[in-house]
């Protein structure tokens, strides 16, 4: 792999550095993971700002309004993003466009992609269920046509920012009778729609984002359907020839390793402290790698298998244990919740701690991730 970057990447990167400098501010970063709905709008702001500059559809094909950028180009927008504290792409852009540009209607493109490459419209994703999570095929949430509507009924959970959301992409069933995977369909849903109800989930961490939403009798035009009925399954896939590499998050890690070398390197006698935090600087580098590498695959066209699921395991594993090292680290000074008085770094590690329990759960746990990594990469068999 070579490690060197061309002058046109240089400069993109400075150029990226440069805006970010001048309109985002790193004590936002928390929108994230969830805010009130001020910071919220504020985070929305930016998207759009990010719009205006190309850069949140960057990845798109140059036919609808992106710049085609390389891959090489979308690692260094997100590395230093991540670096920043600043949100990216994401949900709409990365997951459900890609599946409208190959599966969509003309009518579906030409009314969806616009507003979503100029962040005017939010989108949710209903795919995870109370009993369809890891085994995410077993989803029961019906649609039934009738004439040229579908009727759904069910449930879905852990929908980010629902409640916030104009509209929702959805996997649902519509034959019940066929083999879990083909009896599937994908569907976009105006949460707007009479007989839709949005709980939030309250968190540990205090931070909002996560929703349940119930569907009673729910009235969904048929031209709605991405594709073709009951193929839902294998066109909500098309999103993993999108895989990113993972660096927004091991980046992220690199912020939180700056800052508590920060606050040690106030501290006397620091040399053990050091030590202890040396696994986390080894660790992100290797991530970094892991990431790099799956970029450089990209980059000559190579779809990455195995390779993501090595690269999301010991990332989000990074995570928390990164988390782990600093809440020991500062002792019982370290469990202190933000905004106490005598929490280190107004307690930001506590929260931190408590938020990234859910880093190996989410987007396939590490235990899948592992089985991935033992079939497909090390061709042992599945029992």
């Amino acid at each position: 792999m070579d490690f060197s970057w061309s002058k046109d990447e240089e400069n993109f990167r400075e150029k990226v550095k440069k805006f970010l400098l001048e309109n985002w501010d790193p004590s936002k970063s928390d929108l994230l993971e969830g805010a009130d709905d001020d910071s919220f709008k504020d985070m929305r702001k930016f998207r759009r700002k990010l719009a205006e500059q190309g850069w949140l559809i960057m990845s798109w094909p140059k036919e609808y309004g992106g710049k085609n950028a390389s891959y090489m180009q979308q690692m260094i927008f997100k590395e230093e993003s991540a670096s920043y504290g600043a949100p990216t792409a994401g949900g709409a852009e990365d997951i459900l466009a890609p599946a409208l540009m190959l599966h969509g209607t003309d009518d579906q493109k030409k009314n969806h992609l616009p507003p979503i490459a100029k962040a005017q419209v939010l989108w949710a994703q209903g795919y995870s269920e109370p009993g369809a999570g890891s085994d995410l095929a077993s989803l029961a949430t019906r649609a039934q046509k009738e004439g040229d509507f579908f009727i759904i009924n069910g449930q879905k959970i852990w929908s980010s920012n629902a409640h916030r959301s104009d509209w929702m992409h959805v996997l649902v069933r519509t034959d019940p009778d066929a083999p879990k995977h083909k009896g599937i369909s994908y569907i976009m849903i105006d949460l707007k729609t009479d007989g839709i109800n949005i709980r939030p989930i309250e968190q540990i961490h205090a931070r909002g984002g996560f929703n349940e939403v119930f569907f009673e009798n729910v009235k969904i035009p048929t031209s709605n359907l991405i594709g073709e009925e009951n193929r839902g399954w294998y066109i909500a896939m098309t999103a993993l020839d999108f895989e990113r590499s993972g660096v927004h998050l091991v980046i992220g890690v690199k912020r939180k390793i700056d800052e508590i070398m920060e606050y040690i390197n106030k501290q006397k006698n620091n040399s053990l402290l050091i030590k202890k935090i040396t696994d986390s600087i080894i660790e992100l580098e290797i991530a970094r790698l892991l990431s790099y590498r799956i970029t450089s695959m990209q980059s000559k066209g190579i779809v990455p298998n195995y390779e993501s699921s090595l690269a999301k395991t010991f990332g989000t594993e990074l995570i928390q244990n990164h988390a782990r090292r600093v809440i020991n680290l500062l002792g019982m000074h370290g469990g202190l919740a933000k905004n106490s008085k005598h929490a280190p770094l107004n307690g930001i590690f506590c929260q931190e701690y408590i938020s990234m329990i859910g880093q190996t759960i989410q987007g396939g746990t590490s235990e899948i991730q592992r089985n991935i990594m033992a079939t497909r990469g090390l061709g042992l068999p599945r029992s």
